[in-house]
């Protein structure tokens, strides 16, 4: 099945509609180091991205008639999170980086089967509450495209008054939404993103989101129930922490109900990274890529890095550089260090043998900017498999 992104930065959600089976016929991202990324694997010969078409273009400027050839099943894509993030300025729609135009373009020219799009959990704020209700009606009503001289809010009434009539009979699509948790999808990290899926209403399919594979209960069990996470991962009972006092309550009603979570056990930092040598021994580290010790990481007040047995907190970009609490390893000594590249890249579930270009605090951007792997795979693959069924 063909497909087209937007926004695709260092390639997460591209890699996982591709391992999802979907075929790329354009890629379109401005940043530089980002493409950098992409090419430096496509030059190492990575499968997953060694034939991607990418195109380092304006995406307000690239023209999708005239570039992809053929049908396109599925259009996807990350538009800058910037002017929603909680991290940024909450300028949302006056922000010059709110390109949801650009994927409505998208759909519109290439009238895709399906659509999967990605966002930061601020966009759901009561804020931007009535802008987001645009959003979602300009993706399911495409073509119907906003005047010249028409402002939004009249362009939004007029989107409001097709979407409650049954007479449209243009190209549109049942667009539904949701903010998912990534450690819920087997993702070594808690990170709340909104996912938005639309499908071609000509097609009739019924569609809803994947059910959650992986629970906290579930790592509590094992943790402090059965023990079976400390033997998995090779620690001594002598080097077990305590049982932890925000989690004594869930833990006691856990063994008193006896039976074990029906959903596996949400992934740790230690399940991720536990494989890779110490980066602080730069000998063993250095055979590694991307597996550079970085040092001048501080612990400080809401700024206290991300436990070794809970899945990581969310990998940010930053705004005005990496922000340290965020992409800090806490360890059980209480000392703190900051995640190699290589480390970050498994908590977003990135291929063991993916590199990234350029400095840390450019690979950190890439990263925290990033889909995990894991979950757009997961979304992808369920997408494919109702338009297979087409």
């Amino acid at each position: 099945m063909k497909s087209v992104e937007l926004f695709v930065g260092a390639g997460g959600l591209a890699l996982g509609t591709a391992k999802a089976g979907f075929a790329h016929q354009a890629l379109v991202e401005w940043d530089e180091d980002a493409c950098r990324t992409i090419k430096e694997n496509q030059r190492r010969g990575q499968a997953l991205v060694r034939h991607w078409p990418v195109f380092r273009e304006d995406v307000t400027k690239f023209d999708f008639k005239g570039t992809i050839k053929g049908s396109v099943d599925l259009v996807s894509g990350g538009p800058p999170c910037q002017p929603w993030s909680n991290g940024g300025k909450h300028k949302g729609k006056d922000d010059q980086r709110n390109l949801f135009s650009e994927v409505v373009r998208a759909i519109r020219e290439l009238q895709p089967r399906a659509i999967l799009i990605e966002n930061v959990k601020g966009i759901t704020r009561k804020k931007f509450a009535k802008y987001f209700e645009y959003i979602l009606l300009q993706l399911s009503y495409p073509e119907l495209s906003q005047k010249k001289g028409e402002d939004w809010d009249t362009h939004l009434a007029r989107l409001e008054k097709h979407h409650t009539s049954a007479r449209y009979q243009g190209l549109s699509y049942r667009v539904i939404f949701r903010l998912l948790n990534a450690a819920n999808f087997g993702v070594p990290q808690k990170r709340e993103r909104v996912f938005i899926v639309g499908f071609r209403s000509d097609l009739g399919i019924e569609w809803r989101f994947p059910q959650e594979t992986h629970s906290q209960d579930a790592l509590l069990w094992e943790q402090w129930v059965t023990g079976a996470y400390w033997e998995r991962n090779k620690v001594a009972k002598k080097n077990r922490p305590m049982v932890p006092t925000k989690f004594a309550g869930r833990i006691h009603r856990l063994r008193v109900r006896g039976v074990p979570p029906p959903a596996k056990p949400w992934l740790t930092v230690r399940d991720a990274i536990s494989s890779l040598p110490d980066p602080e021994n730069t000998k063993a580290a250095s055979a590694i890529p991307n597996h550079v010790f970085v040092d001048g990481a501080r612990s400080y007040k809401g700024h206290t890095g991300s436990p070794l047995d809970e899945p990581a907190k969310t990998l940010k970009a930053g705004v005005h550089g990496v922000p340290g609490g965020e992409n800090m390893l806490a360890k059980p000594d209480g000392s703190v260090r900051y995640f190699t590249v290589r480390e970050a890249a498994l908590l977003q579930t990135f291929p063991r043998n993916y590199v990234f270009s350029g400095a840390w605090g450019e690979n950190m951007r890439q990263l925290g900017n990033a889909v995990p792997v894991t979950l757009a795979e997961l979304h992808a693959k369920d997408i494919r498999g109702r338009l297979e069924l087409k």
